[in-house]
């Protein structure tokens, strides 16, 4: 994207005119310079994505250059927080959702018999923009500054919560919730689905259905089977009880490394991301660290991370 740049006519002060088009071209040149991945650091922000404010053809050179100040400082804040949270680069900001969802359908090879009227099972959700999506499973791990960081860095995510980890402190998530954060289903005791009877896999599925609505106020469409397996009565259990789709992932991250499911160990438009609510205990570094990890990994290869209830 470029920033629309304003053609002034001559008025009976040009140095306004000049320092409002001066302004936005400082503007453009630091935002491409960090969307083309140069190598400045946080110094560098990203350009702003479609639907983003600019400085609109046709204002008058004074709205022109106070629109101009006021992108420049709002791009300066985005630096100031990707410093303040370790990022070498600040992530892209991802286009407006579509006016209207894609349409999800079941991943080949991911098919259950008469599964046509089911929920869908997918992996990556069809789009042409350079933009994925970030889920967090379980909820183990409680991290006050998860939530400060996702918050000031602006970067949208979905959890997926199993009530047996989630139920000694629901307010941590009704926290996550109120910052827009969507409260998915995970199931309630986090068991392997296929090896349970259907009416197993009901308690399991519905009863976290339940569980959600009575402490969040919303019961979920979205569902991630443990271990992402699943069978047809997982999918018509879940149906049943209120689900609409059910997004599995095609990347995983750690603090310390991204593990790929794709053939060619990449990311693709539309990739559903992977992780998990844990810390050190589990892992080689803290929920923050993952986050400064995948960044990384999603902002290097030129991709932002949009809302996946945006989409689905």
């Amino acid at each position: 994207m470029q920033l629309v740049r304003q053609k002034h006519k001559r008025t009976a002060r040009p140095h306004r005119t000049v320092s409002a088009v001066l302004v936005a071209l400082m503007i453009g040149a630091v935002a491409s310079g960090c969307a083309d991945g140069a190598d400045e650091g946080a110094g560098s922000p990203p350009e702003p994505a479609a639907g983003q404010p600019g400085a609109a053809a046709g204002k008058a050179p004074a709205a022109a250059e106070a629109e101009a100040r006021r992108l420049k400082r709002e791009l300066a804040a985005r630096v100031a927080v990707a410093r303040k949270w370790g990022l070498a680069k600040v992530p892209l900001t991802a286009p407006a959702p579509p006016a209207v969802k894609p349409r999800i359908t079941t991943r080949k090879g991911f098919e259950v018999e008469g599964g046509e009227t089911l929920p869908p099972v997918f992996t990556t959700v069809p789009t042409k923009e350079r933009i994925v999506f970030l889920t967090m499973d379980d909820g183990a791990e409680k991290d006050p500054e998860l939530l400060r960081m996702m918050t000031e860095l602006k970067i949208p995510y979905s959890a997926f919560l199993s009530d047996y980890v989630v139920s000694d402190d629901y307010g941590y998530f009704k926290d996550m919730q109120e910052r827009g954060v969507t409260l998915n289903n995970h199931t309630l005791n986090h068991r392997y689905l296929p090896g349970l009877s259907k009416e197993e896999q009901r308690r399991e599925i519905c009863g976290e259905q339940d569980k959600i609505q009575k402490h969040f106020g919303k019961r979920p469409t979205l569902l991630r089977p443990p271990y992402g397996n699943y069978n047809g009565d997982t999918l018509r259990v879940a149906r049943s009880c209120g689900i609409k789709a059910v997004p599995l992932w095609a990347a995983e991250a750690f603090p310390d490394h991204m593990e790929w499911r794709e053939w060619d160990q990449d990311l693709h438009p539309g990739d559903i991301i992977l992780t998990h609510f844990r810390g050190e205990e589990d892992w080689k570094g803290s929920m923050a660290d993952m986050i400064r990890r995948v960044m990384k990994t999603v902002t290097d290869k030129g991709y932002a991370v949009a809302r996946l209830e945006d989409y689905v």
